[in-house]
């Protein structure tokens, strides 16, 4: 589960805490237990990420629609 703090969070501070993790997690001589507790911060991260990126999709996909909807009123407008 994300805490409330993951979800403020903003994209750039939660990749840049999840590079943060995954290096330590490659440098090793952790524990199992410290290794656990980063695997899971990572992937709390990593969901944090992906909720920013699927919304950027979204407007990016709202946007396109738009710009296409409009130009097709444009297009269509001016053949009658």
């Amino acid at each position: 589960m994300t805490s409330k703090v993951d979800e403020a969070l903003g994209y750039e501070q939660a990749r840049d805490e999840l590079i943060e993790v995954v290096r330590r997690l490659e440098a090793g001589g952790t524990t199992l237990e410290e290794s656990l507790a980063l695997w899971e911060r990572g992937e709390e991260l990593a969901k944090v990420c992906r909720r920013w990126l699927e919304g950027a999709r979204a407007r990016l996909d709202a946007a396109l629609a738009e710009e296409s909807q409009e130009q097709e009123e444009d297009t269509g407008s001016g053949s009658e």
